[in-house]
């Protein structure tokens, strides 16, 4: 029996999922996490249940469309909720499931990383941009 095999009857019939495969749909939300907004949005709703201007104060720069596209694919991911008040006006609030609260966590510490990490990657840049100029 291959390793994939064992995987899927040690998994219940469930095929392993491979995020390098093309065709696997792990792929597409990875895409969503790891995307420029993605990622961003994840991490301001990390620990804040926002309104959707709230958030897109947060995430500086995202347009009304792009975080509207995000959030409906966060959402279909199962990684965002969306609750609709029935106010007038509407009032429509986003917070993380816990599924969301979990890749939010471990993308919490990836931001804590490169944030405290910062100064050598701006030496790193400018050697770099140094050598290029030579």
């Amino acid at each position: 029996m291959s390793e994939a095999e064992a995987a899927t009857e040690r998994d219940g019939g469930t095929p392993p999922f491979d995020v390098f495969s093309r065709q696997c749909p792990s792929r597409e939300t990875l895409e969503h996490i790891t995307g420029r907004w993605g990622g961003l949005t994840l991490g301001a709703l990390h620990g804040n249940r926002l309104r959707f201007n709230e958030l897109r104060r947060r995430v500086d720069g995202v347009s009304e469309k792009m975080l509207s596209q995000t959030l409906h694919a966060l959402e279909r991911d199962g990684l965002v909720h969306r609750e609709a008040q029935p106010t007038n006006p509407p009032r429509v609030d986003y917070e993380l499931t816990p599924l969301g609260h979990e890749v939010a966590g471990r993308l919490a510490g990836l931001i804590q990383l490169v944030e405290g990490r910062m100064p050598e990657v701006l030496d790193a840049r400018g050697r770099y941009d140094g050598a290029l100029e030579a």
